[in-house]
């Protein structure tokens, strides 16, 4: 129903966060396995829950959309009993970690859920469903890094921002192949609306938006050059996930989708996680 690799978008940013945190807190290793566990364990949940909950809000959707009919619910391989047992059982555990963080974890534990729940709806009604989609993994290293010091610091909302532009941006890429299905049944996106080779531009805008707010990020942490380069191999693998798509040519979208920003996200937490430790 939901796959395993779409948890190394956002946890790898989450693991940032988290480690700029430790940073913050000058390397206390109290209770630094165990907080980093329940991180891990959240990220997962929430996931789960996210996109359980838009598979079973989506089923009618997805079963007159050829690409997607084939997915469990619509195909009948699963229940929506089955989803909606498997929701709640992945927010009770998304909870309890929540907890076992902080009472401030504990108490925005249903807003973290709502936001990427609320997402699932957009789609009916604005073109920006990709914007809310993007803050939803957006908001990871925020709360990694609430989970590590029990307070929230605005300069981690500059990796807020890159992760929502990033996030929006190749999500507005993925719609691009469903262009058709989205006019036929009057679901919003950015190439429904102002068709795909402006949103191509649109996407490719969004991620010069996240390049600037990892440089800033950078500046307010007072990064050092590993980090810098670890900016570049995301410039440089942004320009390539571009190249694979064009408006007269979606046959590498998937490649452009799940594998592109998988490395993205994974070599990003390499390069920052070294800096940080490397130079500290």
């Amino acid at each position: 129903m939901i796959k395993f690799e779409h948890s190394v978008f956002a946890l790898p940013f989450a693991l940032t966060g988290a480690m700029l945190a430790w940073r913050d807190e000058n390397f206390s290793r109290v209770l630094l396995g165990w907080r980093v566990l329940w991180i891990i364990v959240a990220m997962v949940a929430a996931r789960s829950v996210a996109m359980a909950f838009n598979r079973v809000l989506d089923a009618e959707i997805d079963a007159k959309n050829p690409r997607t009919k084939m997915r469990h619910l619509p195909a009948g391989l699963l229940t929506r009993r089955f989803a909606w047992g498997f929701i709640l059982g992945w927010a009770f555990i998304f909870v309890f970690a929540a907890r076992e963080l902080n009472g401030l974890c504990f108490k925005l534990a249903p807003l973290a859920l709502a936001i990427p729940m609320f997402y699932s709806f957009t789609k009916r009604f604005t073109s920006l469903s990709h914007i809310v989609l993007g803050f939803s993994l957006g908001i990871a290293p925020a709360a990694a890094w609430i989970a590590m010091r029990g307070s929230l610091d605005a300069r981690i909302l500059w990796l807020t921002a890159a992760v929502t532009l990033w996030t929006a941006g190749f999500d507005i890429i993925y719609a691009c192949q469903d262009y058709a299905f989205d006019v036929a049944t009057d679901l919003f996106s950015v190439p429904r609306w102002i068709g795909i080779a402006r949103a191509l531009w649109v996407a490719r805008i969004l991620h010069l938006g996240m390049l600037a707010c990892l440089i800033a990020l950078v500046r307010e942490f007072a990064l050092g050059p590993i980090a810098i380069a670890g900016i570049c191999a995301v410039a440089g693998l942004l320009l390539w996930e571009h190249r694979l798509v064009k408006a007269t040519d979606l046959s590498r979208i998937d490649a452009a989708f799940f594998t592109m920003n998988g490395y993205i996200s994974v070599i990003f937490f390499v390069f920052w996680a070294t800096d940080i430790i490397v130079l500290k």
